[in-house]
């Protein structure tokens, strides 16, 4: 393609249309963000137009490129790229940028709209997502088929984007594993919301992602034939690429471009109207495509059949008798394999930590799914998140074991874009108090349905001599609030069995596992209920002999301290009734028959124990139960000790039930 191509009537045009849209959506509205949609026309045109292999009739198409933006505050731009495209996004979904139940949402949200990979808007997640896709990518070419799996990761990203912590965890990372099919285009405009970058950021950005192992390169915003080259050379890269984009935000706005005031409101109608007549259009006319541009930009549809068509008959040629691919096909259709879940049981009487547990749970699972994958933020071997049997990933091999490094955040993040790889089913642990560092990753996580299974380890005050600062108290609240995030704490191995089982079945959303660091002793569940009951997520785990007189309910480490209390409350006659409650979200999710028959509501003596907040608990226990847990952080000193002293001992469940009984 020659350098005058570029300038022809055509490709000038297609530019200048996507900026106006994108003014003219933001002005319809009267809320959005003009500027950089204005200033990133140009890249976007190239993406969308020249480079992407992707197919706007069929937006999951598994071997397309993926696309994110990572600035998600301009998510005009990549409406009206998707409209222009052929995408399922009509002109009408345009004029509606912003409404109620519109698919144009403020930012892009993942299954809002056809087109969108992933949910963005909290600035440098895109970045640490589109890692972890870039991750899946390589995975899928290694260990699934090298000729399906070569597709690229592009992404747009900010300011606000390199200036947030998460990108610059994830960017490093990139750079170690050295990620060459990941590129990013970076709007350098030198313009924030509250005015000049200097402000606040005067790093050298090159510098920093050079240290980082990537390749950079530089070009002016607006010039088409040098951007294009430089992603004609990101392309060829075995590193990751940051093209750095000398841009102008709100270009074409005759006194708002290179302007705070071009950012996060909308142009105005006079100056709209001067900048239409910048770009040769008419001031008097919104929403405009002319029919060249129309037919220019919907050539992606042809042109994305055609190379959807040839890869489907490459997934056909390469199926026969081919293992690896047709497990993948399998798990990207979400169907697990017959007997996945049949799982080894844990003898009773052996003490263990429900994190063992775990730990050898998952190299069961390990074994039946060879899609599963992942690691701990620098944490494995307490975690208890290795593989047995299986490589790392590293610069020069791709296994199942992830070293996230000492990057909890990017963790969570990664993991996202490692769930939107379709087939994979990914996992990271670390401890239950840096779920804090992870929260924005999670939030998303369970706001775009994505099943990512947390292992969340030293989960109380049990966790000993590490002191207050390791010991978490409010996280198991916290995570309780996120919807549609599913938080088990199971009590002892089996539970930790059948936590694993629903976490992985569970395809709408994430599961975090709440594991102890201290042995806890293996039920005999001959005696007790069967440790299936924690599908339901709440269940009688101890029958009470004669009428029913108290319910003590716990979930993890203190379920043994209930299931104690009950054996001497009943020595003394009173009825009493144990029931683990490993997890709110499914126990919620059961009919009101089996929920009051588990708690039946004319019992309304009830003792909760459970080693964190009390917040949130007088759902289960009413006005009149007692809850036994912590209003207050922890301390350094022994686990035992420990738990003696802020009341989880059996003897102090036995005072509250007496005390209620009286």
């Amino acid at each position: 393609m020659t350098a005058q191509s570029f300038e022809q009537t055509e490709a000038r045009a297609a530019v200048d249309t996507i900026r106006l849209l994108a003014a003219d959506m933001v002005e319809k509205a009267n809320s959005g963000h003009p500027g950089t949609p204005m200033e990133a026309a140009p890249i976007a045109y190239l993406l969308y137009r020249h480079h992407l292999r992707h197919n706007p009739k069929n937006p999951d198409w598994a071997g397309r490129d993926r696309f994110i933006l990572s600035c998600g505050h301009a998510s005009a731009l990549l409406y009206s790229m998707l409209h222009l495209s052929g995408y399922d996004v009509s002109l009408d979904d345009l004029k509606n940028f912003r409404q109620l139940g519109s698919p144009t949402a403020g930012h892009p949200e993942f299954g809002h709209a056809p087109g969108i990979e992933t949910t963005t808007g909290p600035l440098g997640q895109g970045i640490a997502v589109g890692v972890g896709m870039a991750m899946g990518a390589r995975f899928l070419k290694k260990r699934v088929n090298d000729k399906l799996f070569d597709y690229n990761i592009y992404g747009l990203c900010s300011d606000g984007d390199l200036m947030e912590g998460v990108a610059a965890e994830a960017a490093s990372l990139a750079g170690h594993l050295r990620l060459g099919n990941l590129t990013y285009l970076y709007l350098d405009n030198k313009i924030t919301i509250e005015g000049d970058t200097q402000l606040a950021f005067s790093e050298e950005v090159a510098t920093r992602f050079l240290s980082y192992g990537w390749q950079v390169q530089h070009v002016e915003g607006e010039n088409l034939q040098d951007i294009d080259q430089a992603i004609k050379r990101a392309k060829h890269s075995p590193r990751p690429s940051l093209i750095i984009a000398r841009s102008h935000i709100g270009y074409g706005a005759p006194t708002k471009q290179d302007t705070a005031g071009a950012h996060g409101a909308p142009l105005g109608s006079d100056e709209l109207a001067q900048t239409k007549q910048f770009f040769g259009r008419n001031p008097g006319e919104s929403f405009v495509i002319p029919p060249s541009v129309k037919a220019h930009m919907g050539e992606a549809i042809e042109k994305g059949a055609a190379l959807e068509s040839e890869w489907n008959d490459l997934l056909q040629s390469e199926l026969p008798g081919n293992e690896k691919l047709s497990a993948w096909q399998q798990y990207a259709d979400d169907m697990l394999p017959e007997g996945w879940d049949d799982l080894p049981a844990f003898p009773a009487g052996e003490k263990l930590a429900t994190r063992q547990a775990s730990g050898k749970t998952l190299n069961a699972l390990a074994e039946r799914l060879p899609l599963f994958l992942g690691g701990s933020a620098d944490l494995g071997p307490s975690n208890n998140t290795v593989i047995n049997n299986d490589e790392s990933f590293t610069p020069c091999t791709v296994g199942r074991n992830i070293h996230f490094g000492v990057r909890e955040h990017a963790m969570g993040a990664v993991l996202n874009g490692l769930a939107h790889t379709p087939g994979l089913l990914p996992f990271g642990g670390t401890f239950l108090i840096f779920a804090d560092y992870m929260r924005p990753p999670m939030r998303l996580a369970a706001m775009m349905g994505l099943g990512v299974t947390y292992v969340m380890t030293h989960d109380s005050i049990g966790l000993g001599e590490d002191g207050p600062t390791h010991q978490p108290i409010e996280q198991l609240t916290n995570l309780r609030a996120v919807p549609n995030l599913t938080v088990i704490r199971p009590c002892d191995a089996n539970e930790t069995v059948e936590a694993w089982k629903a976490a992985v079945a569970n395809r709408q959303g994430p599961t975090a596992l709440i594991l102890s660091r201290q042995g806890l002793p293996t039920l005999d569940r001959n005696s007790y209920g069967a440790a299936e009951g924690l599908q339901a997520g709440g269940y009688v785990l101890a029958q009470e002999q004669g009428e029913l007189k108290i319910i003590l309910i716990a979930s993890g480490s203190e379920v043994p301290l209930a299931l104690e209390a009950k054996t001497a409350l009943e020595k003394e006659g009173t009825g009493c009734r144990v029931v683990s409650l490993p997890s709110w979200e499914l126990f919620e999710q059961q009919n009101q028959d089996y929920r009051d028959k588990v708690l039946p509501p004319e019992c309304n003596r009830r003792v909760a124990i459970e080693a964190g907040s009390t917040f949130g608990w007088e759902r289960y226990i009413g006005r009149c139960g007692v809850m036994i847990g912590m209003n207050g952080f922890g301390a350094s000193g022994p686990g035992n000790a420990l738990m003696e002293h802020f009341g989880f001992t059996s003897d102090n469940v036995i005072a509250a039930a007496k005390r209620l009984l009286a």
